[in-house]
């Protein structure tokens, strides 16, 4: 069922390529391969294409570095959590520097992946012999929407970056935020252009379509429109795009798409899959199945390799941010989620209780099955009170590792992963699918632009994904529709930008405020060190630090974003409960 999908780059071009701190060569196949007779047919290109995506991986071997980690903490519904090591996570939760340069992974490997993308689109033309047009555009489609994803990635981290879309080794200054989402926006639009209109699952599993460079168009609109209040999404070639635009991209891709939402929203978590559920009662009783990470909903996610490693391109294989949110010094009264981990990203007490107080939320079952109760449902588990912090008592469900056992030896798995033919081991057994887009938000996003169309079964997208739970019709309102992409999407790096868009993040974070949590077993509230808002404010309104060596590799081409300075620093002992 899984498959081994990292790919290596072989390109030899010598870049000095702006968002890296050191100029730096692919390499890889040298000997075999290089810009001078590669690509020439479509099995290089094929090739080529793969190693765009392999880029995605590569911020997973240190979580705090990935995108996806670092909006999920964020947000108001989980904290930092961890030990008082784990930094990272700390200082994404408080808006501060955890490390020297610390983003400079991120920042690197973002623009490697934009670099492949601008490498492929310099050169797929040399291949003049494909197995049909449409394999040529499928390819295009994948291409631009890649650096589009990259671009976007930067930008919600950054605010106004470098835009580089030449291998040519140029030193750009930062553009401005429009200048940016221009250039997102005109990628999206070729990538949707280019983009074959065929059904899921026809184009392969793990590739992006037309659907999803639609759905993602909507992402990148919502969040442009919304945080920086513009009425339109610019284009680099003139002109702009407009909600009308964006709505009839997305019917086309909730009518003809092929996608839609699985039958129970909890089969799409691993700890439904059949090696855990057979001896985890909640599956059991709820007559869970997974759809696995291949399914109709899922519509664009990095994946994983079943191969062992932990070199520096091995280590990107397994899916580093399950090992962060698993649960420190586990034994089987952790069952399933008795992988260990690190405890990071605790859940908020507020979302527990603001999901059961809710009337027109009673008896939704996504709550139970997006959150343990670890007194509940793993009562004899005693946590590791020497070490975690900011412990609610609260674990999110989605993403965490999962164990099995083997009847046939009697042995406990590390990871579920084993039966799908991965390592027994907790941390290179962790090869869960991290999901960036499904159609559940494709139909949410309809809803806000449209106010509630009917667009699927009759329903609008509110209705059509609180139908899914079991829950009755609601009427929309944003209100409504702002409380339902809370439940839906928890933990899956949705939730942090949405309240940047909304204007919402005075309000929430007041969220986090007072949780009760326990802090080396140590009775306490949940508190910042300092002024969450002043912090938004000052950097822009939640952008991060870039490296430090950019701005000097630079000489400055590359200015510092504001609110950055030598009193940003979060360090081991800075939480508020030991001083």
């Amino acid at each position: 069922m899984k498959k081994n999908i990292i790919f290596y780059m072989v390109s030899a071009l010598c870049v000095m390529l702006l968002g890296s701190c050191e100029s730096f060569l692919d390499i890889e196949n040298l000997k075999a391969k290089n810009s001078a007779n590669f690509p020439v047919d479509e099995a290089d290109a094929n090739q080529m294409v793969a190693s765009i995506y392999a880029v995605m991986n590569r911020n997973l071997a240190d979580p705090e570095e990935d995108p996806f980690f670092i909006f999920d903490i964020a947000s108001d519904d989980r904290l930092g959590g961890g030990s008082q090591s784990n930094i990272g996570a700390q200082g994404v939760d408080r808006l501060m520097n955890a490390y020297i340069d610390w983003m400079e992974p991120l920042w690197k490997e973002r623009y490697r992946g934009i670099h492949r993308a601008n490498f492929a689109l310099e050169n797929i033309d040399r291949i003049t012999n494909w197995s049909s047009e449409s394999k040529k555009d499928q390819l295009l489609c994948e291409i631009y929407f890649l650096r589009a994803w990259y671009f976007f990635n930067l930008a919600q981290v950054f605010n106004g970056v470098p835009i580089k879309i030449t291998t040519e080794p140029v030193v750009n200054p930062r553009a401005t935020p429009d200048e940016v989402y221009a250039q997102i926006a005109s990628d999206l639009k070729k990538a949707i252009d280019y983009g074959p209109a065929v059904k899921y699952p026809l184009f392969g599993d793990g590739h992006a379509s037309r659907w999803t460079a639609e759905g993602m168009m909507a992402r990148v609109w919502l969040f442009y429109t919304g945080f920086y209040g513009k009425s339109e999404l610019p284009l680099t070639e003139g002109g702009s795009i407009g909600k009308a635009q964006v709505v009839t991209w997305l019917e086309d891709c909730i009518q003809n798409s092929g996608y839609a939402l699985v039958s129970d929203q909890r089969n799409l978590w691993p700890y439904t899959n059949p090696y855990t559920a057979k001896d985890y009662q909640y599956d059991i009783d709820n007559n869970l199945n997974w759809e696995t990470d291949e399914n109709i909903e899922n519509m664009f996610a990095v994946k994983m390799s079943n191969k062992e490693g932990w070199s520096a391109d091995e280590q990107l294989r397994h899916n580093r941010i399950v090992e962060f949110y698993g649960l420190r010094k586990t034994t089987a009264d952790a069952f399933p989620f008795s992988v260990q981990g690190y405890s990071n990203g605790p859940v908020c007490e507020k979302l527990w209780t603001d999901w059961a107080a809710d009337p027109d939320y009673a008896g939704d079952y996504r709550r139970i099955g997006s959150i343990c109760d670890r007194a509940v449902e793993i009562p004899n588990y005693k946590g590791d009170k020497a070490k975690e912090v900011e412990n609610t008592n609260l674990l999110a469900k989605k993403y965490i590792g999962c164990e099995a056992y083997d009847h046939e030896t009697g042995k406990r798995m590390l990871s579920y992963g084993y039966f799908y033919g991965s390592a027994d081991n907790r941390q290179t057994g962790l090869t869960q699918s991290l999901v960036w887009l499904r159609f559940a938000d494709v139909l949410l996003m309809h809803a806000e632009l449209t106010d509630g169309k009917v667009i699927y079964n009759g329903k609008n997208g509110l209705n059509a994904v609180r139908e899914r739970a079991k829950l009755p019709d609601i009427p929309y309102t944003l209100a409504n529709l702002k409380k339902e992409r809370r439940y839906e999407l928890c933990f899956e790096a949705l939730r942090w930008n949405d309240l940047r868009r909304w204007g919402d993040v005075e309000e929430k974070v007041k969220n986090q405020v007072g949780n009760h949590i326990l802090n080396q077993g140590v009775e306490g509230e949940y508190a910042f060190t300092n002024d969450f808002m002043e912090r938004y404010r000052a950097t822009g309104g939640g952008f991060f630090k870039i490296p430090e060596c950019e701005v000097t590799l630079t000489e400055g081409v590359v200015e510092q974003n504001p609110g950055w300075d030598n009193n940003t620093t979060w360090a081991k002992g800075d939480l508020p409960y030991f001083k």
